[in-house]
């Protein structure tokens, strides 16, 4: 990989966090090195971290992607918003398709924390009458 024509792009969702790095070639996709057939198994990860690549025509892209934290829903998600935003910054054209696709928003939405005196974010313990 050649650090010629790099674009970068940072995505995040829930504690998972994606670089992504695409420059034009031939279509490639490695996630941590791997390929994306092998780092995604399941058919639904994949579509999710390729979303918006179905909105560029005639132009392939080489992507790589690092990513860190997280599970595999989450991971997949940060590589869409990271591609997304790396799409966004090579061809500013793309930003309504992209922000209509929902692929430019963050999804915001964490685990609620752990509180005092309660087994978990929100239920207490159990109570004993006797």
């Amino acid at each position: 990989m050649s650090t010629t024509n790099l674009t970068w792009g940072l995505g995040r969702r829930k504690t998972a966090t994606a670089r992504v790095r695409i420059q034009p070639g031939a279509g490639a996709f490695f996630v941590n090195e791997r390929p994306l057939d092998n780092f995604f198994p399941v058919l639904e990860h994949r579509m999710r971290a390729t979303s918006p690549l179905k909105l560029v025509e005639g132009v392939t892209y080489d992507v790589f992607a690092t990513v860190d934290g997280g599970g595999l829903i989450g991971q997949a998600d940060a590589v869409r918003l990271g591609l997304a935003r790396a799409l966004k910054t090579v061809n500013p054209a793309l930003d309504g398709g992209l922000r209509a696709g929902g692929h430019l928003t963050r999804d915001s939405r964490m685990k609620e924390r752990k509180k005092f005196g309660r087994r978990g974010a929100r239920r207490g313990f159990q109570f004993s009458k006797r």
